[in-house]
């Protein structure tokens, strides 16, 4: 009877060029239990290199255009062309490519042309290690609306996977029931990886990129942050949201009910432990109070004042309502007595502000209704601030000594995360501060 098998991911920088692929293959070859494989498209070689992905979305643009592939294809092709010749492998990489194209122009799609860059590199891994190559589009499925549907994925992959001993499936799309591709959010090569994890019940998910795990700060703001050797499913979608950038935050969701770990791991320092996520702590005391600390900039507030809002019936339905119709989605809604905050990303108020300010004082006959812009949101994480009293005034006064202007401050009743305000030049400032209160 065959152990449970190992659910491995490799991210773009280990599919870069050839010789990051070999190191794949090593890695693979160094467990029997890492049977499984989903692979992003080629990353970037170099800091000033293009990313294939971006290449083939302005492929399709030059479609839409012309009715043809242009340029930015080219690049792509020449691209898998170098690997295949450098690994060495007998593949015609040429009619694989002249296929893609015709499909590319046939189809004019979009999510199409976006996922080639995955099929791409999934096609040529598998011949590498000679593996079958398994296309999620046959395993990963859409309803007709473009939403993920989870239970008829997970039938279809088990099922598949139970007939496969080993596989190479391209991560990022899946497809609907009439064949058009449909692609997750950018990043979403990890969610396949849960994915393929979830219907494999795989004993760990190994996502591998090219750090040694999660960090507990921005290391492009902080010089040198420590490394956080375990954290929880929770933490993880904290720290995602907010700006972490190593896993993506919607990939627990296929592993939380089998209480799958993920493994974050370094193709280039295969030997390091990398960060392990678990569903829950299961007794682990933390390490420090706060787990990590990440954030994101350009935020606005809509801040609501009017007498007795806590005693009018379905006030707060009133306001989402305004926002819903506008497609805008909030982060966080602090509230008084008498007044109410919306934070929301500025980039979805570009455009239709006036409207939508006009829209909720209408809706609701506001006293006062304003609008703060340039603020960025930082979040200080971890289970461990529950059990330690003072957390949130360590925060303030860590803010404070540094000369920061606090605009806003919420925490939830779970004393998971606590969020800050502060204006957009002061985010770094803010973000080593907290780390130097901490964790340093």
């Amino acid at each position: 009877m065959q152990k449970q098998p190992i659910v491995c991911k490799f991210g773009g920088t280990s599919m870069a060029d050839a010789n990051a692929i070999k190191r794949v293959a090593e890695i693979i070859r160094a467990d029997s239990r890492r049977r499984y494989v989903v692979v992003s498209a080629a990353g970037k070689r170099y800091k000033t290199d293009e990313k294939i992905t971006d290449l083939l979305y302005r492929t399709y643009d030059e479609i839409a255009q012309t009715g043809s592939v242009g340029e930015c294809f080219k690049k792509v092709a020449n691209r898998y062309r170098q690997i295949v010749a450098d690994l060495g492998i007998q593949l015609d990489i040429e009619q694989i490519l002249a296929d893609t194209v015709r499909e590319m122009e046939t189809r004019q799609s979009p999510d199409f042309c976006a996922s080639r860059g995955e099929y791409l590199a999934a096609i040529i891994v598998a011949k590498y290690l000679e593996f079958p190559f398994l296309d999620a589009a046959d395993i990963i499925k859409f309803d007709p609306s473009g939403r993920y549907d989870s239970e008829y994925s997970n039938d279809i992959s088990a099922t598949k996977l139970n007939e496969l001993t080993y596989a190479v499936i391209p991560g990022f799309y899946g497809s609907k029931a009439d064949g058009s591709i449909v692609t997750f959010s950018r990043g979403g090569s990890d969610i396949t990886g849960s994915i393929i994890s979830r219907a494999a019940k795989a004993s760990v998910y190994e996502n591998w990129t090219d750090v040694d795990g999660f960090m507990t700060a921005d290391p492009r703001i902080v010089e040198n942050p420590k490394k956080i050797e375990m954290l929880t499913y929770a933490e993880l979608r904290e720290l995602s949201y907010m700006g972490a950038s190593v896993l993506h935050a919607e990939a627990i969701f296929p592993l939380r009910n089998h209480k799958i770990p993920v493994n974050i791991k370094n193709t280039f320092h295969p030997d390091a432990l990398g960060t392990m996520i678990y569903a829950y702590s299961d007794g682990h005391t933390p390490a420090s109070v706060v787990t990590g600390i990440a954030g994101k900039k350009d935020f606005s507030v809509v801040f609501i004042e009017k007498t007795n809002m806590n005693a009018e019936i379905g006030f707060a339905r009133k306001v989402l309502s305004v926002l819903e119709y506008y497609g805008i989605s909030f982060e966080h809604m602090p509230s008084g007595i008498d007044t109410l905050s919306l934070v929301v990303e500025s980039a979805q108020l570009r455009g239709k502000k006036q409207r939508v300010l006009d829209d909720i004082k209408h809706a609701i006959n506001a006293d006062r209704i304003m609008l703060t812009d340039n603020l960025a949101l930082v979040s200080v994480v971890g289970h461990g601030m529950c059990e330690n009293i003072g957390t949130a005034t360590r925060l303030c006064a860590a803010i404070s000594d540094a000369g920061i202007n606090l605009r806003m401050l919420d925490q939830g009743s779970s004393e998971l995360s606590i969020f800050v305000a502060v204006d957009n030049k002061d985010y770094e400032a803010t973000i080593q501060a907290l780390y130097n209160e901490f964790i340093r």
